[in-house]
Parts: structure tokens; C-alpha cells; sequence
């Protein structure tokens, strides 16, 4: 396999990687912190 390709291969699958594993932190972390301020400050959920 040209090493060119397999430079590419590899940068995509880091990208689609990451940005997966950003994804599957962040949306539980901002559910929770919405919920938190919705009990502790009143505020509504959809701010």
C-alpha cells in the first residue's frame, strides 16, 4: 500500500474517531448540566 494513502487512511480515521468520542462526552455533559441548572437555579432546559 503507497505510504501516502495509508497517511490519509490513518488522519481519517483519527478524525472520525474523535470527533465520535466528542460527541458521545459532550451531549450527556450538557444534558446534566442543563438538568443542574434547571433544579439549582430555575432556569428552564430549553436556554
Amino acid at each position: 500500500m503507497n505510504i501516502g494513502m495509508l497517511i490519509i487512511c490513518v488522519v481519517g480515521g483519527l478524525t472520525g474517531l474523535i470527533s465520535s468520542a466528542y460527541l458521545l462526552v459532550s451531549m450527556p455533559v450538557i444534558i446534566v448540566w442543563k438538568i443542574y441548572r434547571r433544579i439549582r437555579l430555575g432556569y428552564s432546559l430549553y436556554q
